[in-house]
């Protein structure tokens, strides 16, 4: 078993990824522009900071202005997340799990860090973790590594000893890019080759992950 485990948390930890998905291709209609499909999944795992560069890939700035329609999809999970924040399968056992085993463990989001602390206190899960890291902490975001690095160092572990739990391409990339351990647990989106080959292992959800950590498999 690794020495310390760093979470994502959208997608991963709680099941908001699919709030995200649809906010990102409805929010168009506010702004009077086509839906692109494909938004959603260039924006999965990103950094707060890439966030305008990338939307502005899809449409130009005389169309959409960047930090309103970002702000517009972020107030909508807001909103429909305080009302239910599902906790995705196998979650709680494995945080039990790790504790328990005296692994020291991390969050390390995209979203700000003022939201990830917000989300950890509601859900009752501040015993569990000793460092909080969000997308505004860092200069770059993923899929470069430095979310990870920076996580590792905040639990006092080397990246190289941790695992690193992602269900985005690019969070893979980026836990693969720390030298870490990288588990995909598959949320909405099916892994690539690439990804696969990233990857130490992937998973349907978080118990099959733990029942493979039980048996010393990764």
């Amino acid at each position: 078993m690794k020495c310390g485990a760093i979470f994502d948390m959208d997608g991963t930890l709680v099941d908001t990824e699919k709030l995200y998905r649809r906010l990102w291709f409805e929010t168009a209609d506010f702004f009077g522009v086509e839906r692109k499909p494909n938004l959603a999944v260039a924006m999965s795992g990103s950094g707060v900071k890439q966030m305008p560069s990338i939307l502005h890939r899809f449409y130009t700035a005389e169309e959409v202005d960047a930090d309103k329609y970002i702000a517009k999809v972020f107030e909508g999970v807001k909103v429909e997340s305080e009302k239910n924040l599902e906790v995705k399968p196998g979650v709680e056992e494995i945080l039990k799990y790790f504790a328990e085993n005296k692994i020291p463990m991390a969050v390390a989001s995209s979203s700000e860090t003022f939201v990830v602390e917000d989300r950890v206190k509601r859900l009752g899960w501040e015993k569990y973790f000793s460092a909080l890291v969000g997308g505004d902490k860092i200069k770059n975001g993923k899929p470069a590594p430095d979310i990870f690095i920076l996580a590792a160092e905040m639990i006092k572990i080397n990246p190289a000893d941790c695992y690193v739990f992602e269900d985005s391409f690019n969070g893979v990339r980026a836990g693969a890019a720390a030298k870490s351990s990288t588990i995909m647990v598959i949320d909405c989106v099916e892994p690539t080759e690439e990804i696969r080959n990233l990857c130490t292992a992937v998973f349907n959800d978080m118990n099959e992950a733990l029942a493979a950590i039980k048996r010393g498999e990764i």
